[in-house]
Order: C-alpha cells, then structure tokens, then sequence
C-alpha cells in the first residue's frame, strides 16, 4: 500500500494546480478565433498563417508592407477576419476552403 505524507500530497496538489493552470491557458488560446473585436472574429499570428498557409515571416512583411491590417493588443498581433477577407478580395484571390468554412463574416 502507498502511503503519502501530507507534505508529499501538498506538493502533488500544488502540481496539480500547476497543470491545470497550464490547460486553462491552452483553452483560452484555442478560444482567441471567439473573442470579437466591434463584433467581427480576432485571429492572431498563428491562427492566420495556418489558414493563409503562410509563415510569420509573410505575416510580418504584409504588415510592413500594408498590405494587410492588423491590432496589436497586450504586445500581441491580431486581426479581423472581415480584413482578412478584405484583403483576399482586393487582390482578386479565392477565400481559402478552410476560412469560407470556419469563420462566420
């Protein structure tokens, strides 16, 4: 039979804490698309250059170059979906399937 100390179960629990914590903000990244800037859908950096298929790298170029419009918010790079659609349509490019089907405009 094991048998744990109180110390040892503090420590476990603090642990357990500590993970949880962890899960609570992996759930609030995953939950970023849902978050609304003047009602419209936020996508960071990350969330963008997966569905645009391009690196962090073009991201930041769009930016420098205007091209695309962006928020930063607590030091961090957003935009609007609406924007984003925006942008494919000035240059005459086709919604990618995943952001006619994932995002509501």
């Amino acid at each position: 039979m094991l048998q744990i100390n109180s110390e040892t179960a503090h420590k476990m629990f603090i642990q357990l804490m500590e993970r949880f914590d962890k899960i609570e903000k992996l759930l609030e990244r995953q939950n970023k698309m849902k978050e609304c800037l003047d009602g419209d859908t936020l996508l960071d950096n990350y969330d963008l250059s997966k569905l645009l298929g391009v690196t962090h790298r073009t991201l930041a170029r769009y930016r420098q170059k205007k091209l695309i419009r962006y928020y930063m918010i607590d030091g961090r790079t957003y935009y609007k979906a609406s924007e984003v659609k925006d942008f494919f349509e000035q240059k005459g490019l086709p919604l990618p399937a995943s952001m006619r089907n994932n995002i509501n405009f």
